[in-house]
């Protein structure tokens, strides 16, 4: 399981040319899951993305939360996280889990986020989104969890 993280000041999230959400100051979650991921590593995966230290505090250090700063979060599905690139020039994308299966586990992780209280929109699983966003620092983490 992988969450790519970006800080932003800010996310716009268009389908077919229209706004379908948006966030203000906060994160961007990119989640991935592969095969054989399960729902038991989700409490930990969201409990790290709005627990961790990178936003800043009055002395410009990273020492505060998205819980801290009452972060908004945009939550998108993102199967090539799982983008195998070894061989050739073409992506495999072999890792990332069934679509059927990814779905669960995407919007099972969306509900425990939103559990945290804080301001919480998404894309839509599956769908052909444009997201426009100005990542903040530029701060950009990966998380990766494996069973």
């Amino acid at each position: 399981m992988r969450a790519l993280i970006q800080r932003t000041s800010g996310v716009k999230l268009f389908i077919n040319d229209k706004i379908f959400s948006e966030s203000q100051k906060g994160l961007l979650v990119l989640f991935g899951t592969k095969e054989n991921d399960s729902d038991q590593l989700l409490p930990k995966l969201v409990d790290k993305i709005v627990n961790l230290r990178i936003f800043e505090d009055l002395d410009g250090k990273m020492n505060l939360s998205a819980i801290d700063t009452k972060a908004e979060l945009m939550l998108v599905s993102q199967f090539t996280l799982y983008a195998n690139t070894s061989k050739g020039r073409r992506p495999s994308f072999n890792e990332a889990q069934n679509p059927t299966d990814a779905k669960m586990l995407y919007e099972k992780f969306v509900t425990l986020c939103r559990e945290t209280e804080l301001k919480i929109s998404t894309g839509e699983f599956g769908a052909k989104m444009d997201i426009q966003f100005n990542n903040d620092g530029p701060v950009t983490i990966m998380i990766d969890l494996d069973a």
